[in-house]
């Protein structure tokens, strides 16, 4: 993670009129929102004498700004905790950030949901993420299967819309994946996995100047294997939902003088899993006889030059490439002729994407150290974003179901769908801050204008073809306080903004195709402190209310068909969203860290119809009325290591109606213990120690013949498993 010099703290305001907070009251309060109320009066009481947690700058703003002066909600996971607390993808650490869940019904985290709003699938329509998700600058949004955590910085999640930051592909928030950057010493890395379930890795990364080129490099590979969590009964396998995953780090940096800055990234990221997840009974052993795969491979190339070359201003041009392949597969029927018998019961489908973009982003502002250290007076930034996105889409569904008593419930189906879509997003977007004694204030716009351009045929010679453009803008105001040395209190109003879609299915209304553009209003309070150096702070309040919200639901239109689901995206006539977010990390002593986080969510959409009646007033899919997560994390100076991570959702609708069924709350403990020495580090883990079974996605419907009882079928979550890491530093 990028670290600045420490900010000196603002000078402390002696006057009489004075604003302050006890820090004692807010750093207990925080505590026991944090789940570890027990330990607040030790807080208050104990002397704090050298700081002890690193400065946090967070890079996905427009200029580099430390945590504590960031008037919204966010969390990064740097390095440390990566490490730490995960092991090879995000989705092993995803539950340390508050309001911040994932769709299952793939076999790793492809969509998220930020304060409950996101996208839950892709099956049909062309991609429209709420959620904007970056690796390097480059945009994955809606491909999240990419995000390995193999010689990964960082990682940001911004809460709420970044209307000036990121515009229509950031309603819900960002996610923004760093990679470790090139060092000017040589140096290399090996590191080794094993575990349960045949897992199995490999990586290395080799790091350092060239001096003849006034640059530096790195360069990272890694490739890691399992045989999944699954049991095929039916073909006697264990490696159906297998996982083989291969990652590929490049960046490169040119730096002649103190005044010009040039990194490239190029990131190759191969995804070849089975899917064999769903089963007849909701256990980890299936019957399928076709299971399919979840294959993404990704390339992306970025490239960031900030040049001080302008006067006194500040250049900074961001271009980047991405082009992604993915072929999703399932068995529809999730049995085989022998289960099935005596009726003949046969359904697959197999979906490849091909998705490749390109952008450009210029930025020209006033020169300023990260954090504005010492904040001026008056700064600004402004610039130009041009994204590019081109989709090739190819579904192929094959169904076959024989009832021998009654011909009548026959089907036979083979159909095909092939479509290609365009979109073009261009805008301008400025941002001023400024500061009036130690109350600081911010101020952002963008004007966007999106273009889409789709065709499709199916096999039948059905055709859809769609051009709308949407002219969309967001923006934010906020105000920042400093009540005492290190300590924040904000006001911030933002608006974010998502673009119109179509829908795709044949068997929906004319008048139902299109959908419009959604916005959303964010009013946040927060309190951010780094009180003796030794404890963070970081809690927000905040309300969203939506305006014309997307919400899809699925309908099944023969119940002897499961590959019959149409999914309808349409407009509510609104819907709020409100909650809280906190995160507190306490530097117990230097050898002893103690943290956690909650987030807290209630949602409600207002007016949507579906097929012409009005649907009940509900919460959000996939949105948890709570999430909670505490660590315990302890260094020796000897070399001892052990962490503790315990981590908790609460219960959320699967789906949108007519799914109105809900997970079940449940607790996860993972547990780590390991020896640190300068050049070898050794650990053995375990993850969800006491082996629960709790569920990540569900769909209610009818699939067991003869009777198509309409029933609920979930994917678990991983089970426990155990593994031993080795790293080595040369």
């Amino acid at each position: 993670m990028a670290r600045g010099e420490p900010i000196e703290p603002d000078p402390v305001n002696t006057g009489g009129g004075s604003m302050s907070i006890n820090s004692s009251w807010v750093l207990s309060l925080s505590i026991s929102w944090g789940l570890l109320s027990p330990l607040s009066a030790r807080a208050a009481s104990r002397s704090f004498e050298e700081p002890a947690l690193d400065e946090i700058i967070v890079t996905a703003t427009l200029r580099a700004v430390p945590q504590i002066n960031l008037s919204s909600s966010v969390s990064v996971l740097d390095a440390a905790t990566l490490r730490d607390a995960g092991q090879q993808h995000f989705e092993e650490v995803l539950a340390l950030v508050p309001n911040l869940n994932w769709a299952g019904d793939t076999s790793r985290p492809r969509y998220f949901q930020i304060r409950g709003v996101g996208e839950l699938e892709q099956y049909q329509g062309a991609p429209n993420p709420s959620v904007g998700f970056l690796i390097d600058d480059i945009d994955f949004s809606g491909l999240g299967g990419v995000a390995t955590l193999f010689d990964v910085d960082h990682i940001e999640v911004l809460r709420g819309p970044q209307g000036t930051l990121y515009g229509a592909n950031a309603l819900a928030g960002l996610i923004y994946v760093q990679s470790a950057e090139p060092s000017d010493k040589f140096g290399t890395r090996a590191e080794v996995d094993v575990g349960g379930y045949n897992t199995r890795s490999l990586g290395a990364v080799v790091t350092g100047p060239i001096d003849a080129a006034n640059s530096t490099f790195r360069l990272a590979a890694q490739r890691s294997t399992s045989d999944g969590y699954y049991r095929n009964a039916y073909l006697n396998r264990h490696d159906t939902n297998r996982r083989d995953e291969l990652t590929l780090r490049t960046r490169w940096r040119y730096q002649p003088n103190d005044q010009m800055r040039v990194d490239l990234s190029l990131l190759r990221v191969e995804i070849n899993n089975g899917y064999d997840a769903w089963s007849i009974d909701n256990t980890r052993t299936t019957l399928s006889d076709n299971p399919s795969a979840d294959r993404q491979y990704s390339t992306g190339l970025s490239t960031r030059m900030v040049c001080a070359c302008v006067g006194s201003w500040t250049l900074t041009a961001i271009g980047t490439y991405a082009d992604t392949q993915v072929l999703y597969g399932y068995d529809g029927d999730w049995g085989n002729p022998l289960r099935w018998a005596p009726y003949t019961y046969q359904y697959t489908d197999v979906q490849t994407r091909v998705r490749s973009s390109r952008s450009l982003e210029l930025r020209l502002g006033e020169a300023l150290a990260p954090g504005f250290s010492p904040r001026p007076q008056f700064a600004w930034v402004a610039g130009i974003y041009a994204f590019e996105l081109h989709e090739a889409f190819n579904d192929i569904n094959n169904g076959l179901y024989i009832d021998p008593t009654n011909s009548v419930n026959n089907i036979d189906t083979h159909s095909t769908l092939s479509s290609q879509y365009r979109s073009r997003n261009g805008a301008l977007f400025g941002q001023f801050d400024g500061a009036i004694n130690r109350l600081h204030w911010s101020a952002g716009l963008r004007a966007e204008r999106r273009t889409t351009r789709y065709a499709d045929l199916s096999d039948d010679g059905f055709t859809n073809d769609f051009r709308p453009a949407d002219n969309l803008w967001g923006g934010h105001f906020s105000l920042d306080q400093s009540i005492a040395p290190q300590q924040h209190l904000y006001a911030l109003v933002s608006r974010g903004y998502k673009a119109g879609g179509f829908n795709l299915s044949q068997k929906i209304n004319a008048d139902q195709r299109i959908f419009t553009p959604e916005s959303v209003w964010n009013v946040e309070f927060g309190y951010k402190a780094q009180l003796g150096g030794s404890v963070r702070i970081d809690s927000s309040v905040f309300y969203m209310q939506r305006s014309a919200p997307q919400l899809k639901t699925s309908e099944q239109l023969q119940t002897n068909d499961p590959n019959s689901f149409t999914y309808y995206t349409g407009n509510a006539r609104s819907g709020y969203i409100y909650g809280l977010e906190n995160t507190l990390t306490w530097a117990f002593s230097s050898n002893l860290e103690l943290g956690s986080s909650l987030g807290w969510l209630q949602s409600r959409y207002h007016g949507f119809i579906q097929n012409g009646a009005l649907l009940p007033d509900r919460a959000l899919a996939s949105s948890p009325d709570w999430q909670a997560a505490a660590h315990l994390t302890w260094r020796d100076p000897r070399g001892l290591f052990a962490r503790v991570d315990i981590t908790g959702s609460g219960a959320f609708y699967y789906d949108m109606p007519p799914n109105f069924t809900r997970s079940s709350p449940y607790g996860l403990l993972n547990v780590k213990l390991g020896w640190e020495t300068e050049k070898i580090s050794a650990y053995i883990g375990g993850r969800n120690i006491f082996d629960k079974n709790y569920t990540v996605r569900g769909f209610y419907f009818a699939d067991e013949p003869p009777a198509f009882i309409n029933k609920l079928y979930t994917q678990l979550g991983d089970p426990r498993n155990f593994g031993l890491h080795v790293t080595v530093h040369y």
